[in-house]
């Protein structure tokens, strides 16, 4: 977390702190942004642009941070510009600007128009772009009840005081809490006759609890189970009704909908306290049951990341790496990435989720679609110059600029496990395991520059024994490969289990860009996994 507030320090052009918010934030007028979007491509297309789009973008930032009894800091950013990107003579060029005029964005086509003719030169083939048909005039807006933005500062700050105040009496010694709201203001405007107004938002309650035990010095971490999410203030009021208990023996309250901030602070003072009591796991072989709030990491990494096209091809070695699973395996139509119950798709329609817009950005609409079907590794995420590799002939709408003066390209979309077909919760799921751990919650991870060989950790550990938890563990972390571990998925539960998790931080690219992404899934038993004990010897 203290990364995450640091990192609001590289700003891109244009950014500038803001004192303070008071009341809504009025978002520009559309016919102010198509003025401003027809001098651009008007420019392009006259400096010999054979297309262009262009991306007037306001990004809203806020961060509330405390430490334990005081609130830290309070942080407002803004940012505002454009990007214009075109190709002309078969290839891309970019050129972006913190002044938003008519003459300004002109000038900044213009520019666009002179990079992608000096990139001709250099550049082999022309770009495939897909055919996209202009969607005119259109909007789309998250489906938030309440604008956090909206909500007073000392409310969010008593928030963040309460949940530590429940925490610290429940056990932590210490707790760190974050507030990080988000609301994009996107304008998209293209030669094929496009003008799309985007507003979205996005909102992580966070914190991280601490308990050290005096008699051995040693101490235990808790992160929260909230998840970020595209919700409004609304993800905060903690309904009853979007609660749910962890299977027995666990002591876990488990969250949907919304999100209690307070309860969940006070359950990581008691579970962190817990854990430094706990037994260390015996390595060996086990059956693991993982929860959603700890096997969308292992989703992101090990099916997310791999089948990026771009990645797959190559584009991505320099700084990100490759993909174990190469155009060979799907080609053979037979590459059996996981169980013949796992089908993983990808859906950046998905309600509430972070990757969650009715457009990308290069005006593509957005839609659902399979990667891997009843195991077999069957499509990519690809975009408007890429689809061509596959045989495809119109994008997947995954493309993604973080920021108006960031150039747009592949991104992952939400990426997740389908539920199983059959009705099973995961108290009933974990009575099928004889020896297992349930993991609940994610951790550190690693993994090779193929998205291959892997090691995941986790928040909280709890041992199984002949279909019953029978005690938590500590110092619990599992080794696999991508395709052995998919294949060893043997169980999943249905849609009532089913959750996401996510991440506003996944960074990909040169320069380099951060996303948000979530990953949905129900509980899923996985047989014969690897697990090391990561007790450090002293």
């Amino acid at each position: 977390m203290t990364g995450m507030a640091a990192g609001a320090l590289a700003l891109p052009p244009g950014t500038r702190l803001v004192p303070f918010w008071n009341g809504a934030i009025t978002p520009i007028p559309s016919a102010d942004k198509r003025q401003l979007a027809d001098a651009a491509l008007g420019a392009a297309r006259s400096a010999g642009a054979s297309y262009a789009d262009v991306r007037i973008g306001r990004y809203l930032n806020q961060f509330v941070t405390s430490r334990e009894t005081k609130i830290q800091n309070v942080t407002n950013l803004e940012s505002y510009g454009v990007g214009v990107r075109v190709i002309a003579d078969g290839a891309w060029g970019f050129a972006a600007s913190s002044e938003v005029t008519p003459d300004s964005v002109a000038r900044t086509a213009r520019l666009a128009v002179t990079v992608a003719k000096a990139n001709a030169k250099l550049q082999a083939e022309p770009v495939q772009l897909a055919p996209q048909k202009g969607y005119g005039e259109v909007s789309w807006r998250s489906p938030i009840e309440k604008n956090a933005f909206d909500v007073p500062l000392k409310e969010k700050a008593d928030l963040l005081l309460a949940a530590a105040d429940s925490g610290l009496k429940s056990g932590a010694k210490y707790l760190q809490g974050l507030l990080f709201l988000v609301n994009e203001q996107k304008y998209f405007a293209s030669t094929d006759g496009s003008y799309i107004d985007q507003d979205i938002h996005r909102i992580w309650p966070a914190f991280l609890a601490v308990a050290v035990d005096t008699s051995s010095g040693k101490f235990e971490e808790r992160f929260s189970l909230s998840t970020p999410t595209g919700r409004g203030w609304e993800y905060l009021s903690g309904r009853p009704d979007d609660k749910m208990k962890g299977p027995p023996g666990t002591e876990v309250t488990l969250y949907g909908d919304s999100y209690d901030m307070i309860e969940d602070a006070a359950q990581a003072g008691r579970t962190a306290r817990r854990k430094s009591k706990a037994k260390s796991v015996t390595a060996g072989k086990y059956d693991l049951v993982l929860e959603p709030s700890h096997l969308w990491l292992t989703i992101h990494e090990s099916v997310g990341h791999p089948l990026e096209l771009d990645r797959v091809l190559g584009y991505e070695a320099n700084y990100a790496g490759t993909s174990f699973a190469t155009l060979d395996k799907w080609r053979s139509k037979s590459f059996k990435y996981g169980a013949d119950i796992v089908t993983l798709f990808a859906d950046k329609t998905q309600p509430h989720s972070l990757g969650a817009v009715g457009y990308d950005d290069e005006g593509v609409a957005t839609k659902r679609w399979d990667l891997v079907k009843n195991g077999i590794l069957v499509n990519y995420q690809a975009i408007r110059d890429q689809v061509h590799v596959i045989g495809e002939s119109e994008s997947q709408g995954c493309c993604y600029a973080d920021s108006w003066s960031s150039i747009q390209f592949q991104r992952m979309p939400n990426v997740s496990l389908a539920p199983g077909a059959a009705q099973l919760t995961p108290a009933e799921l974990i009575g099928q395991v004889d020896r297992g751990v349930y993991i609940v919650g994610n951790g550190s991870f690693s993994i090779d520059q193929q998205r291959y060989n892997f090691q995941f950790g986790g928040q909280l550990f709890y041992e199984i024994k002949k279909g019953k938890i029978v005690g938590m563990l500590r110092d619990v972390a599992y080794q696999s490969n991508t395709q052995e571990f998919w294949n060893s998925c043997a169980g999943i539960c249905d849609q009532r289990d089913y959750r996401l998790g996510g991440s506003f931080f996944d960074g990909k690219g040169q320069p380099p860009q951060i996303s948000a992404v979530s990953h949905g899934c129900a509980t899923a038993r996985f047989n014969g996994v690897n697990v090391l004990n990561t007790a450090r010897k002293i």
